[in-house]
C-alpha cells in the first residue's frame, strides 16, 4: 500500500507481511523493504518517489501488529486499501540449530509452529539461494558445495499463507571426501593416493581386512599419498579415508576394496613325455591366486598355457630344444613370477639326409645330418626276410654287410637323456602335376602318415618358389614359362620332425606366349603373320578368326602363311604355342582386314548418246566404288557410294574398257576389271524428207561412223510406219500413208544386238 506519510514520520519494525504487488502507489511516498530481521536495529526506510529507480519493486510495508493505525503530526493518514489486519499467516519459526555432517548437506532443526503445515528451508552462500520444502524438523538441504559457509532461513507455510524468514543462521559444510586410487605393488603392500580436497590440512586413512578380522591400521598425514606395508598376500582389504579442516572438523569419507597381489608359486615340478612332446608343470598353490600361467621359454620360441589349478600341460613342445619354465600366478591386484625357473630339455630332432650307398658290393654305408642335444645315434637297418641289425656311435655314419637280392629299409635316431627322437615322416611317393601352365603348377600327392605340414619347394638354379600347406596339394605360382624347375615335396610334423631327404620332380612350365610383330600380304594376296619366338622346340599356330570362320597355319619358325582368307572381311589373329609341357596363353590379337569383294555382276545402259549409266551388284566389305570408262579418245571416271554411277562425255561409235575399283572403310581397295564396251553408233546426220506422189515420203540421211544397220519410225495419230533399209543405204522409202496427219520422223542406228535406239534427233513432218 501507499499512504501519504509527512516528513519525520517512524515506522515500526515490521511483524507481517500486509502488502502485494498490485498495490496502487500515491505520489508521496513509497514503502522499500530493506532487512527481513527481527533485530531492533533493522529499520524499513521511507523514500520519496523521485529518489527511487524502479516504484516496482517499493511494494512491501511492515506492520509491528495484525492492526495499526498510522497518523502523521499534523492529521490523518488516508488508506486506500482498508484495514490493514492480515491475521492468516503462520508464526516465524526459529532456528535451533544448523550443522552439516555430509559435504553437500545442512540439517536444521527448530521449534514446531502452531498451524504449519510445512516449512520452507533456505540456503544462501551469496552466489546461490537453495531452496527445500520440509514437513517437519529436523530438515535438511541438499545439493550444496563443500567446505562454504551458507546463511540459513526458515519459513513456515500454511493453506492461508507464510511466514517471514526467520532469523539466519550461519552454517558450514564439512570438506568433500578425498577421491581414492588404490594398487598393490607388492604381495604385502597397498599403496594409496589422493587429489588435494579443498580447505583441508590433513587426511586420516586406515585399513582393515574385508571380512572385519585382524586389527586396523591407521594414519594421519598432510601428503596425498600413503603406503601400508606388513600386509598378508592374497588378501581383501577395505580402505577408508577422510579429510580435517583447520578446526579439526573431519569432512565426508571415501571407502574402496583392494586385494594384494599373491606370492609367486614355488615347488615347481615338470614333467616330460617324449613320445607326445608335451609336458606337465605342477606347482604349491598360493593365497589370493585366481589364475595360474606357465610360461615355456627358448632362444626362438615361447609356449604357455593358463589354468585356475595347480597343475598346467604344455603341448606342442619343439624336438631339441632347451625350456626355461616359469609360472606366474595372477588376480585383480596383479601377478607374481615365479623367481627361479625350471629347466627341461627335450629330445633331440630326427636325423635328417639320410643317404646310403653299396660301394663295394655287399657292403652299405649309410649317412646322415648331425642334430642339437644329440648325444649318440642308433641306425637300423631291416632286411625284407625279417633280418634287423643295428649300430650305435656318436658319429654320422655306419657301414652294414649286405646280399644281392634282397631290399633293406634303413631308420636312425638320436639319443639323450630325455628320450629317442621321433621318426621323421616319410616323403610323399605318388607326385601328381594336374596342371602346367605357363607361370603355375598344381599338385597333388596322398597323405603321408604322421605329416602335418608339406613344403612344396621349385627351384629353377636361379631362383625359388615354395608353399607351405597341411593338405596334400599345392599350387605353384608366378613361375617363368618355358623353364625346367626340380620340384620337391618335403614332409614335416611338430613331434616327429621333419624329413627334407625326399627326392625331387623335373617338371617343364607351358611354352611363353608369343608376341606378333606384324602380318603382311605378298604380290599373290597371301596373308604373312610374323612373331617373336622365345620357347625351344615349339610349334606355333596361327588363328585367324571371323564371321565366315577359322583359317590357320603352322610353322616351327617365326612366320607362316594364311590362304584363301575369303574378302570383305575381319579377322582377329593370335598365335599359341605349343610344347610337350603343355600350350601357351594366345598372344595379344591383332585385327586383319581382307580387300573387299568385286561386284558379282555389272551392266553399262546407253542413256544418250554422250552419257552411259553403269550399275554393279553389291561388294563385301566395300563402302565406296570407282567407275572409270577409258579408250584412246579419253577417260570417263566417277566415286560413289552408291551401286550405280552415270558418265558423261562417251564418243559414239567407241570401244571402252571398263573398270571397277572396290574401297573398304580404312581404304583397302580391291581392282575389278570387266569386259570391254562399245558406244552405240552416232545418230544420222542430214535427215531429210521427200515426197513421193500423194501418199509416199522418202527419208534422206547420211550415214554415221559406227553404224551400218538403220532404222527409220513415222510416229503419227493414225499409227507407227517403219521403214528398214537394205544394208548399205542411207534412205528409206514408206508408202501408203494416210495423208491429212502430223507425222514425228527418226533414224535411228541399229546395235547388233538389234537393239534401237531411241534418243536420236526427231524431225516433224505434214
Amino acid at each position: 500500500f501507499a499512504i501519504p506519510v509527512p516528513s519525520g514520520l517512524q515506522v515500526p519494525h515490521a511483524t507481517g507481511q500486509l502488502c502485494s504487488k498490485g498495490e496502487e502507489l500515491l505520489p508521496e511516498v513509497c514503502v522499500q523493504y530493506h532487512n527481513l530481521t527481527s533485530h531492533p536495529s533493522h529499520r524499513t526506510k521511507l523514500l520519496p518517489v523521485g529518489e527511487q529507480s524502479d516504484p516496482e519493486r517499493c511494494i512491501l510495508c511492515h506492520v509491528t501488529s495484525a492492526k495499526t493505525d498510522y497518523m502523521p503530526l499534523g492529521g490523518s493518514a488516508k488508506f486506500r486499501h482498508g484495514d490493514l489486519s492480515h491475521s492468516g499467516a503462520p508464526e516465524i519459526p526459529t532456528i535451533d540449530q544448523a550443522y552439516s555432517k555430509i559435504s553437500n548437506s545442512i540439517t536444521v532443526e527448530w521449534a514446531t509452529v502452531p498451524g504449519a503445515t510445512s516449512y520452507l528451508l533456505t540456503a544462501e552462500d551469496g552466489d546461490s539461494v537453495i531452496e527445500t520444502i520440509v514437513a517437519s524438523s529436523p530438515g535438511t538441504v541438499m545439493g550444496l558445495k563443500a567446505a562454504t559457509l551458507y546463511q540459513i532461513t526458515v519459513r513456515s507455510l500454511s493453506a492461508t499463507g507464510r511466514s517471514q524468514a526467520s532469523a539466519p543462521k550461519q552454517a558450514k559444510t564439512v570438506l568433500a571426501a578425498p577421491i581414492l586410487e588404490v594398487s598393490s605393488p607388492s604381495p604385502d603392500s597397498i599403496f594409496v593416493q589422493w587429489e588435494a580436497v579443498y580447505m583441508a590440512i590433513g587426511f586420516s586413512v586406515s585399513i582393515v581386512r574385508a571380512n572385519g578380522l585382524g586389527r586396523i591400521w591407521k594414519e594421519n598425514t598432510t601428503n596425498t599419498s600413503l603406503t601400508f606395508t606388513s600386509l598378508d598376500a592374497g588378501t581383501l582389504y577395505t580402505i577408508k579415508a577422510y579429510a580435517w579442516n583447520a578446526n579439526g572438523t573431519p569432512g565426508d569419507d571415501s571407502t574402496c576394496n583392494q586385494r594384494t597381489s599373491p606370492l609367486a608359486p614355488a615347488n615347481i615340478q615338470v614333467s616330460f613325455d617324449s613320445g607326445a612332446l608335451k609336458a606337465s608343470v605342477s606347482w604349491a598353490p598360493t593365497e589370493g591366486a585366481f589364475n595360474y600361467t606357465v610360461v615355456a621359454e627358448s632362444g626362438s620360441s615361447e609356449l604357455s598355457c593358463s589354468t585356475t589349478s595347480s597343475s598346467c600341460t604344455l603341448s606342442s613342445l619343439q624336438c631339441g630344444t632347451v625350456y626355461r619354465i616359469s609360472v606366474l600366478a595372477s588376480n585383480e591386484a596383479g601377478s607374481s613370477k615365479s623367481p627361479s625357473a625350471a629347466t627341461l630339455q627335450t629330445v633331440a630332432c630326427a636325423p635328417e639326409r639320410v643317404t646310403i650307398q653299396e660301394d663295394p658290393p655287399g657292403h652299405l654305408s649309410v649317412t646322415w645330418s648331425s642334430v642339437d642335444l644329440g648325444d649318440y645315434y642308433v641306425a637300423f637297418v631291416k632286411s625284407d626276410d625279417g633280418l634287423e641289425v643295428h649300430c650305435n656311435t656318436s658319429l654320422t655314419q655306419c657301414s652294414f654287410l649286405s646280399e644281392c637280392g634282397f631290399t633293406y629299409f634303413m631308420s636312425v635316431f638320436a639319443y639323450n637323456k630325455a628320450g629317442q627322437s621321433p621318426l621323421a615322416p616319410c616323403c610323399p611317393s605318388d607326385i601328381n602335376p594336374i596342371l602346367v601352365s605357363s607361370d603355375r603348377v598344381e599338385m597333388v600327392w596322398s597323405p603321408v602318415r604322421g605329416a602335418e605340414l608339406y613344403q612344396t619347394r621349385a627351384v629353377d638354379g636361379l631362383s625359388m618358389v615354395e608353399c607351405k600347406d597341411t593338405a596334400p596339394a599345392c599350387t605353384l605360382s608366378a613361375l617363368e614359362c618355358d623353364t625346367k624347375y626340380n620340384i620337391t615335396v618335403f614332409s614335416f610334423s611338430e613331434v616327429r620332425g621333419s624329413n627334407t631327404s625326399c627326392a625331387s620332380q623335373a617338371i617343364t612350365t607351358a611354352p611363353c606366349s608369343p608376341e606378333i610383330k606384324n602380318i603382311s600380304k605378298d604380290a599373290f594376296s597371301m596373308i604373312n603373320v610374323h612373331w617373336r619366338a622365345t620357347n625351344e622346340e615349339a610349334t606355333y599356330t596361327v588363328t585367324a578368326e571371323g564371321e565366315k570362320g577359322l583359317f590357320r597355319c603352322s610353322s616351327l619358325g617365326e612366320s607362316c602363311t594364311l590362304g584363301d582368307l575369303p574378302c570383305g572381311s575381319v579377322f582377329s589373329v593370335t598365335v599359341v604355342a605349343e610344347t610337350q609341357a603343355g600350350r601357351s596363353p594366345p598372344s595379344y590379337s591383332v585385327p586383319l582386314e581382307t580387300v573387299p569383294c568385286c561386284p558379282a555382276a555389272l551392266a553399262v545402259t546407253q542413256v544418250t548418246q554422250s552419257v552411259i549409266n553403269v550399275s554393279w551388284t553389291t561388294g563385301a566389305g566395300a563402302q565406296t566404288y570407282v567407275t572409270d570408262l577409258e579408250s584412246h579418245t579419253g577417260q570417263s571416271k566417277c566415286h560413289t557410294r552408291q551401286n550405280h554411277c552415270l558418265l558423261g562425255c562417251i564418243t559414239c561409235g567407241i570401244n571402252y574398257t571398263v573398270a571397277l575399283k572396290a574401297i573398304s572403310a580404312t581404304g583397302l581397295t580391291a581392282g575389278c576389271t570387266f569386259q570391254s564396251y562399245s558406244s552405240s553408233a552416232c545418230c544420222p546426220l542430214g535427215v531429210k524428207l521427200y515426197r513421193l506422189g500423194p501418199n509416199g515420203i522418202r527419208i534422206y540421211w547420211q550415214a554415221s561412223r559406227g553404224s551400218a544397220n538403220y532404222s527409220t519410225d513415222l510416229y503419227g495419230s493414225k499409227g507407227i510406219f517403219t521403214c528398214t533399209p537394205s544394208a548399205g543405204l542411207s534412205f528409206c522409202d514408206v508408202a501408203e500413208i494416210p495423208c491429212g496427219d502430223v507425222y514425228t520422223v527418226m533414224v535411228s542406228p541399229v546395235a547388233e544386238s538389234g537393239l534401237k535406239l531411241t534418243f536420236c534427233p526427231k524431225k516433224i513432218y505434214s
